[in-house]
């Protein structure tokens, strides 16, 4: 066995993200600028001689040479043992459930998640820590000042290792196990929820369509919905992972899934629609001529938990993130449990799920998840909506009305400005920081609080600040601001806009038209126009 240690120099702009590192592909292809990384982690999670490590990831462009890279790196680093994906895939979620399941020391995901995928497009690298779920920041900060000052190093001379076949073989004297990706994550999904029920309602003609978007979810559904519940075969839409996801955006919401959109519409469309993102951790729920926004997803699901075998006791919290509607904060009230509001970002519910404070949690951008693991888990969340259908037996439409008829709706959106310049982006958010709202009146409506939102850990007491621009209106309207951590070019402007409606002949409106004075306001305080040069949204969700 020969290890080289090799000389480097550090790389600028390898600071971790909300979700890990992203870059382009051709930035990881420079030389050493993957090794760099890699090595920065190792040095910055504590001893890792002896250890076991998880890879794997959602089968992009890359994604086979940067594992064979980690698994030399490892045996180099001297780690026990490393558990790879089958093909190198592993979704973030189920990496999560190995991880926990067999107490390793953490894992490296490789995804860009949403982000489209190919030769000229996205990479990412991630470390999750032994408990299953994102680095948090004191960690990803270590990486980061680490791969500042970093000059070497360690990596094993070994040929390739087969990733393709199931088994466990030998890398410079360090084990290495090819594992099924699906099986651990399926015999977890089969102890929460009623897979009998949901295999009756499909054999009783339940129509579903699953759009894995050619992304890595596609085994997964494939063999948990048309497999063990029996769906019928074709249910799964672009299942097989494909290096460039076939050329789309692997982004599950009204604009890039429109495959599916149009699959759900229409008086002879299926009951049920579904869709998943690049590394299988957010999900878009629908019904025939119905779309269910990711708010009151995660609200719906509260209410209707115990349906669930796993979550029959009851919910202990609800936690969601800043930008995300306030519906769930009325389903936690109405049972008796605390609503925590966190910043965007998953590793903000780990500590709340680690200290039992919360067991649903979801993100505006398309996330739902639970205490199961400790990410967002996009094929979740569809399980969670077919136990609640095959318990209810009802459509999607009708039970996200009576869930709004009984707690009022939070009519929301999410307006996205994708690829603006960054400079622009910046002044517009100090722009923002700037004014003097409270007091004023916009769109004579009083503003009641504008703020930066900043956020303590409950458990431990750890501080974030510079979450997003509030701007809150005496009667409880919201618009908020903030910029997107997850992309490669440019920056994303997030705008979020939200009015509670508790009238039920009023809740049937379409967002855009009951929101249209918001959004106009959102647009004209922000100068968005001015200052970005877009007329329109790139995304309305």
């Amino acid at each position: 066995m020969t290890i080289r240690t090799v000389a480097t120099t550090p790389f600028e702009g390898q600071k971790p993200g909300t979700s890990g590192l992203r870059k382009k592909v051709r930035a990881f292809q420079q030389p050493h600028y993957l090794e760099n990384f890699v090595q920065a982690i190792f040095d910055s999670i504590g001893d890792v001689a002896g250890k076991t490590l998880v890879v794997g990831g959602d089968g992009r462009y890359y994604n086979r040479v940067a594992i064979q890279t980690i698994l030399k790196m490892a045996a180099g680093n001297g780690f026990a043992k490393v558990m790879v994906g089958r093909g190198g895939i592993l979704s973030t979620p189920a990496a999560s459930c190995v991880i926990r399941k067999y107490r390793t020391f953490g894992g490296i995901i490789l995804s860009a998640s949403h982000n489209p995928g190919g030769p000229s497009e996205d990479f990412g690298i991630k470390y999750n820590i032994p408990a299953g779920g994102p680095a948090p920041e004191g960690v990803t900060e270590a990486i980061h000042a680490r791969s500042t000052i970093l000059r070497e190093y360690r990596i094993a001379e070994a040929a390739d290792v087969d990733l393709d076949s199931l088994g466990n073989r030998s890398l410079a004297g360090m084990a290495v196990e090819v594992f099924d990706p699906v099986a651990d994550y399926a015999e977890l999904m089969r102890s929460l929820f009623d897979f009998d029920a949901i295999r009756a309602a499909f054999a009783g003609g339940l129509r579903m369509k699953f759009d894995a978007m050619h992304a890595v979810t596609g085994p997964y559904a494939t063999a948990i919905l048309e497999g063990l519940l029996g769906a019928p075969a074709g249910t799964v839409m672009n299942g097989v992972p494909l290096e460039d996801f076939g050329g789309g955006h692997p982004d599950p919401n009204l604009v890039h899934a429109h495959d599916l959109v149009e699959a759900l519409t229409g008086p002879d469309a299926p009951d049920f629609g579904a869709a998943s993102d690049g590394d299988g951790d957010r999900n878009m729920v629908l019904g025939r001529d119905f779309y269910v926004t990711p708010s009151d997803s995660l609200a719906v699901l509260a209410a209707n938990a115990t349906l669930c075998p796993g979550y029959a006791g009851g919910l202990k919290g609800i936690a969601r993130s800043m930008p995300t509607s306030q519906a769930p904060d009325r389903v936690a009230e109405a049972l008796g449990i605390p609503c925590y509001e966190t910043p965007t970002g998953w590793k903000f519910f780990g500590t709340l799920l680690d200290a039992g404070l919360a067991t649903l949690c979801g993100e505006e951008s398309f996330g739902t998840g639970s205490d199961h693991v400790r990410e967002k888990d996009g094929l979740w969340a569809v399980l969670m909506w077919l136990n609640v259908l095959a318990a209810r037996r009802e459509p999607v439409a009708d039970i996200v009305r009576a869930h709004w008829a009984r707690f009022g709706r939070n009519v929301y959106s999410r307006h996205d400005y994708e690829g603006i310049d960054s400079a622009a982006a910046n002044g517009l958010m100090e722009h923002l920081r700037g004014l003097k709202l409270v007091g004023t009146s916009l769109g004579g409506s009083p503003v009641a609080l504008h703020d930066d939102f900043a956020y303590t850990d409950p458990v431990d007491g750890s501080v974030s600040t510079r979450q997003g621009i509030r701007i809150v209106f005496s009667d409880g309207s919201r618009i908020v601001y903030r910029l997107s951590g997850t992309g490669t070019e440019g920056a994303t402007l997030r705008v979020y806009i939200e009015r509670f409606e508790p009238d039920p002949a009023k809740q049937d409106l379409d967002p855009q038209v009951a929101l249209a004075d918001l959004i106009g306001i959102a647009r004209e305080v922000a100068a968005i126009v001015a200052r970005t040069g877009r007329t329109e949204p790139s995304v309305i969700t």
